[in-house]
């Protein structure tokens, strides 16, 4: 069952049923999803997603998948999952536009990151990012992650792996 994590403003809750149309609206947003998985999917597709978000990740326990809200609003999606690229576990994350710029993305990272270490007992945790997303490259370097390699997709285009491993001093962000 994926546990709700809280940070300094954020709260990362488990989605429920009445969020279908604030995710939708984040995945049809086009300023976010070009950089989500193969970039924009239809309506029905983000749709299909989110059912099965439910019906497959928690309902099988699959990984941890999160609502990201402020205020009681829903600015993100967050999760952490296995990933085959490295044979461990990557974050993934995406906040709306109006949640740009606050340093939230931060924030979330850093959530997810704790709970790999704390919660997964994972000593070594993954990102891939489109190498133009400069943002979350940046994001990821200021806390902590470092380039690996680079992976040349289907359509020529660049992702770059990240990896952030555990030391000592990492101190859980989490508020429990």
């Amino acid at each position: 069952m994926t546990p709700t994590l809280r940070t300094e403003r954020l709260l990362l809750e488990p989605y429920i049923p009445e969020d279908e149309e604030d995710f939708v609206a984040l995945f049809q947003d086009t300023r976010v999803s070009q950089w989500m998985g193969d970039g924009s999917a239809s309506e029905a597709a983000n749709r299909a997603l989110f059912s099965r978000i439910f019906t497959k990740v928690y309902a099988q326990e699959l990984f941890d998948v999160w609502a990201v809200r402020k205020d009681g609003l829903l600015v993100g999606h967050a999760e952490i999952k296995p990933t085959d690229v490295v044979g461990g576990h990557e974050i993934i994350y995406a906040l709306a536009p109006a949640a740009w710029g606050l340093g939230l993305g931060t924030e979330v990272a850093e959530a997810i990151v704790a709970f790999g270490f704390d919660i997964l007992g994972l000593t070594e945790v993954y990102a891939t990012v489109a190498a133009p997303n400069k943002a979350s490259l940046t994001l990821l370097d200021g806390i902590g992650f470092e380039h690996v390699r680079d992976i040349t997709e289907d359509d020529g285009s660049t992702t770059r792996l990240l990896a952030r491993h555990l030391i000592a001093s990492d101190k859980s962000p989490l508020v429990r």
